[in-house]
């Protein structure tokens, strides 16, 4: 939303010479301290609010902060300036100025509403500023047909309000759409864990380069033990209760900075940040212990499973966690081999 503010370059490099071409153009024909002020500001405002759009962008490309605030207040007071000169314009009674400064402050709403829809209300409030000022000349210019626009200008601020709130509205909702299948997509719904679709986005964004601090990565491939007896003797319904509890406890073990994933049936993977293999080790066997504990499904009724793990380390096993997984699902046929609730460290 807030890059929308900041993007179609041409619409705002025309609106820039469109303003200041027009400006100059009237100040040629009416040489006055109010025209000439007039030109003084549509050089300013434009000239600042391009060399801050730039350095928005270089900002937003190093992560840093882009200045909305302060180029929402130059877009404001660009509409201001727009309807400064149609208001001079108006009054000077020379109806060609008037003509080319309201046209332009017209044509400049379509760039104002098309630029600005991630912000209604800084379109209605551009708008107001552009546009607004025609009504209060054209009442004082005493034409009587100019009165027209007490009715026209009101009527198009409003209705161009109107359609910017419901673009914006129909952004929103395509926004959250979108967040919400991208959700389910990455997310397992029993569990709400990040399933297998997750573990891959995840491999490509949040663990993409090795860590530069000596840290790695450790990537335990959990396997349940017992699991199908439960499900056999209690119900599908106990078995689907079981993995919910079984992912709060190990999302009750991880780190702030580490992840737990379902990444179907009764296999779960957990991702560490460890300082080398004594770090995942002691870590495996925690988990182990935990996963001995007993599972309350009901006040009468608990169940113990077990977990075989398979562990592997970025970089060590692998360059990237995906790989280093295909190594912990080896290690982890291993464990499963030497008998229930054992881990074994990649080769």
């Amino acid at each position: 939303m807030i890059g929308s503010l900041f993007g179609t370059l041409p619409i705002f490099a025309g609106g820039v010479l469109n303003t200041i071409a027009v400006s100059i153009a009237i100040t040629l024909r009416e040489p006055t301290p109010a025209f000439i002020a007039w030109v003084v500001m549509e050089v300013l405002l434009c000239g600042t609010r391009l060399a801050l759009l730039v350095a928005a962008h270089r900002a937003a490309r190093r992560g840093q902060p882009t200045f909305t605030d302060v180029y929402l207040l130059l877009g404001v007071l660009w509409g201001a300036s727009v309807g400064y000169g149609a208001f001079i314009s108006i009054l000077s009674t020379d109806w060609i100025a008037a003509t080319l400064s309201c046209l332009s402050a017209a044509a400049m709403v379509g760039g104002i509403c098309f630029r600005n829809f991630g912000a209604p209300r800084l379109v209605a409030i551009m708008i107001l500023l552009s546009l607004g000022p025609c009504c209060i000349a054209a009442a004082l210019s005493k034409e009587l047909i100019l009165t027209l626009t007490l009715i026209q200008i009101p009527f198009y601020l409003v209705a161009m309000s109107i359609a910017a709130f419901r673009l914006n509205g129909l952004l929103v909702s395509t926004m959250k759409a979108e967040r919400e299948n991208d959700h389910r997509a990455r997310h397992d719904a029993l569990t709400s864990l990040p399933n297998r679709a997750g573990l891959i986005h995840a491999s490509q964004t949040r663990y993409k380069a090795v860590s530069g601090n000596g840290r790695k990565t450790a990537v335990l491939y959990i396997d349940l033990d017992g699991f199908k007896p439960v499900n056999d003797q209690y119900g599908h319904e106990a078995g689907d209760l079981l993995l919910v509890m079984i992912g709060g406890r190990l999302n009750a073990l991880k780190g702030p900075d580490d992840m737990v994933f379902r990444i179907g049936g009764d296999e779960f993977v957990v991702t560490i940040s460890a300082s080398g293999h004594d770090d995942a080790a002691a870590f495996a066997d925690r988990l182990i212990n935990e996963m001995s504990s007993a599972f309350a499904l009901t006040s009468h009724v608990s169940v113990n499973v077990g977990a075989s793990i398979g562990v592997a380390l970025v970089p060590d096993h692998g360059a990237d966690v995906l790989t280093a997984l295909n190594a912990a699902d080896k290690a982890l046929n291993v464990a499963k081999a030497m008998g229930k609730a054992r881990w074994s460290l990649a080769t």
